[in-house]
This record gives structure tokens, C-alpha cells and sequence, in this order.
């Protein structure tokens, strides 16, 4: 079993959680990788996540720039609840959302384990832009 990867697959996905162990970890990582990968393979959930970086926001102001109902948008918002990936907490008469960044953290640390990810140092990419805009 290389890399704690069971040698075939099993008959029925656990859509919860999947038991991988990452190369060059030492330990198991217990990681929801197919529910939040599914949450992230929506270009509609990954704007949401976008729009939650700036700050809380309620469910309404979510759904705003969105061409959808709000029940659709609620779908939207569910998936990314059981992804981990927001947290939702009622205020009042408000349900607001909040970003929670450990899910895709724990994603991008099984995907650094293979090696052919590297994370993305920000500030040389800004600098890149900016020379190529003078």
C-alpha cells in the first residue's frame, strides 16, 4: 500500500471523510478531500468563498451579486457548510457566513505533499506584474 493508499478502491466512497496519509508526513491526516474539493469545483461557491475573505457577511448580501434565488444560493451556502469550508451563525433575524480557511488549508497541505504544488509566494507575483506593467 504506497502511501497509505488502500490498493483498490472501495466499493463506496465515504463522502465524508477519505483516510490518506500524506508522503513526507509522518502520521495519518484524517482529511474531508472529496467533500471539499466538490464544494471548491463550483465557479459559484469559489466566488462566494472570494466575496467571505473580506470580511462576515449575511446570507442576503451573498446572494446579491448572483443572478439565482436565495434558496439556490442557500444550496450554494449549505455545501460549503458541510464542506467545513464557512460557518453560519444566526444574529438576530440575520444568518450571517463566515469564511473558515482550516478545511482548504488542510486540502492544500495534502496536495503540497506530492511536491508538484508549491505554494505561491504573493509578492513575487506582484512584483512580476508590476514589471511587466512598466
Amino acid at each position: 500500500m504506497p502511501h497509505g493508499r488502500p490498493a483498490a478502491a472501495p466499493a463506496k466512497f465515504n463522502l465524508l471523510v477519505d483516510h490518506w496519509s500524506v508522503p513526507g508526513f509522518t502520521g495519518a491526516m484524517k482529511i474531508p478531500l472529496d467533500i471539499v474539493f466538490a464544494a471548491l469545483s463550483d465557479p459559484t461557491r469559489r466566488e462566494i468563498l472570494t466575496m467571505l475573505l473580506e470580511d462576515d457577511m449575511a446570507v442576503t448580501d451573498v446572494a446579491e451579486p448572483f443572478s439565482m434565488s436565495l434558496a439556490a444560493i442557500s444550496k450554494h451556502l449549505s455545501i460549503l457548510t458541510r464542506a467545513g469550508l464557512i460557518s453560519q451563525e444566526k444574529r438576530g433575524r440575520v444568518k450571517w457566513c463566515k469564511l473558515e480557511p482550516d478545511a482548504m488549508r488542510e486540502a492544500s497541505v495534502w496536495m503540497q505533499g506530492f511536491g508538484q504544488f508549491e505554494p505561491l509566494d504573493l509578492d513575487a507575483l506582484e512584483k512580476l506584474l508590476g514589471d511587466m506593467g512598466d
